[in-house]
């Protein structure tokens, strides 16, 4: 038996999920199964998967295993929107356009605030989401290739950004924030509205564990409206 640290086998479970070896429900193999394998103690691979279930990675039930969880969006502190789904449940027909998709080095603020060398290029995504072919909202995003190089494979013009990493990428954690800004020339355009006019903005980041997936601001035509419920 090795005495590898609990840090390196919760490291090495944090990959094996980001690269979809379980699937979204799927149980992960037993304590017992998993200190087989990294050749280590039972308590370590406790310890280790403990920590991801405080990360909301993983579910823990007694007698029922561990699973990973079923929802990525359930992973953060809170939920991610599809805006295919705030789309349809106004009813009308649901579209989206890619404007951009190409892979450039990120300027500074990006590279900070996704963790990303000097140097390193990520992929950049401008989508437009139509309601019944009207402009619904703008999404300016920036991916981090070296956290989530499956994008690269991604049937986007099938399935927006959006939705593909709430459904397919796990995370663990996040930050969002909410504002109104006068929409810029490029916003204005794409959006089909006056510049300057009042545009609600979501900024949004997300990472699993250390790792930094992506960051993107979505801009709402005017008009739009937040609806949940308590």
């Amino acid at each position: 038996m090795t005495t590898i640290s609990h840090r390196i086998v919760r490291e090495s479970i944090r990959q094996r999920i980001k690269a979809g070896e379980w699937g979204l429900g799927e149980l992960i193999p037993a304590e017992a199964a998993l200190a087989q394998e990294y050749g280590c103690a039972r308590t370590t691979i406790n310890r280790a998967v403990q920590t991801l279930a405080k990360e909301g990675l993983v579910v823990r039930k007694r007698k029922g295993g561990t699973r990973i969880c079923q929802m990525p969006s359930r992973l953060a502190k809170f939920e991610i929107a599809i805006v295919r789904e705030q789309v349809q449940a106004n009813g009308s027909h649901y579209q989206h356009k890619i404007i951009q998709n190409k892979q450039q080095v990120p300027p500074l603020a990006i590279r900070k605030r996704l963790r990303i060398a000097e140097g390193h290029k990520a992929i950049y995504i401008e989508t437009l989401h139509l309601a019944d072919e009207q402009p619904f909202a703008f999404e300016q995003r920036w991916l981090n290739l070296q956290t989530v190089p499956e994008i690269l494979q991604a049937p986007l013009s099938e399935i927006s950004v959006n939705e593909w990493l709430v459904k397919t990428i796990p995370f663990s954690s996040g930050d969002v924030s909410f504002s109104a800004t006068s929409a810029s020339e490029q916003v204005s355009q794409a959006l089909k509205s006056k510049e300057g006019e009042a545009t609600f903005v979501v900024d949004r980041t997300t990472w699993i564990g250390e790792e930094f997936i992506t960051t993107m601001t979505l801009f709402y035509k005017s008009g739009y409206q937040i609806h949940s419920q308590l």
